[in-house]
């Protein structure tokens, strides 16, 4: 597969303005999901409406149906960001295993503001936040390029471990129920497989979440931020991004708590 992107360019988004946009549009997203949509349903309740599809919550209330649609629309945006990053991150770091477990760690360290924020309690097992997925994500492409390195003479063997690496991940991820499941691995493998060229790994991406809902769709428009990333990591955001999803979590649940 031969590389459409060159390693750095003078010009385009860094690595630290992609991760901007993915935290603002997953904050978008969150305030709808934790704030916006238990309005709703208190609302519906009242009018003794139940509601099952979008165009229903502009029965409910038109100003506050609207604002929930568009956030939830401009949320899908930050899933395929955070996946190439996720890669990039894999492709560059210096120790992997320390990156994993980063991964780990934080999400033991979110799930309980996860479940505050959207379940109200302290522990869900119904529903794991995102940092679940990245990190099956991560084992698996992490387990890929084992196999091609140290399988090369062994065909056969490597196709059997690749495919026993990338099911097993999907699998556990569906087991687990985390945050877009096993299309989101999926999504993460096919932006590693593509790594070389920028349009398709996004392109594909964004097939496979639309695949598993379309309101997806609008995954579509990280292409072009992916599609112009520079190479360059920008602003030392690490830990910010990292610390970013539990607190803001959190103050999602204390909204909530003072509203209701």
């Amino acid at each position: 597969m031969t590389n459409s992107n060159p390693t750095t360019t003078p010009w385009g988004i860094s690595g630290s303005t992609l991760k901007i946009i993915a935290l603002v549009t997953m904050l978008t997203d969150h305030i709808g999901a934790a704030i916006i949509e238990p309005v709703l349903i208190q609302k519906a309740e009242r009018m003794h409406i139940q509601w099952g599809s979008y165009s229903d919550l502009i029965l409910i209330d038109k100003t506050l149906g609207t604002a929930y649609i568009a956030m939830r629309y401009i949320g899908r945006i930050a899933f395929p960001i955070f996946c190439f990053l996720l890669v990039e991150g894999f492709l560059h770091t210096r120790n992997v295993r320390r990156y994993a477990f980063r991964l780990f760690l934080f999400a033991l360290i979110s799930e309980i503001p996860f479940d505050l924020a959207f379940h109200h309690q302290l522990f869900c097992m119904d529903y794991q936040n995102v940092f679940f997925t990245l990190f099956i994500g991560l084992l698996v492409i992490t387990a890929l390029q084992a196999v091609m390195i140290h399988m090369t003479e062994h065909i056969s063997f490597r196709i059997l471990f690749c495919l026993i690496s990338i099911f097993s991940g999907m699998y556990f991820a569906s087991l687990l129920n985390t945050d877009y499941g096993a299309m989101g691995v999926l999504t993460i493998l096919l932006i590693y497989i593509f790594r070389n060229n920028r349009l398709h790994a996004a392109a594909a991406a964004c097939l496979c979440l639309i695949a598993m809902n379309t309101i997806e769709a609008t995954s579509l428009l990280c292409i072009p931020l992916i599609t112009h990333y520079n190479g360059k990591r920008g602003l030392q955001l690490k830990y910010v991004f990292y610390a970013f999803y539990p607190v803001h979590l959190l103050i999602l649940y204390c909204i909530y708590q003072l509203l209701f």
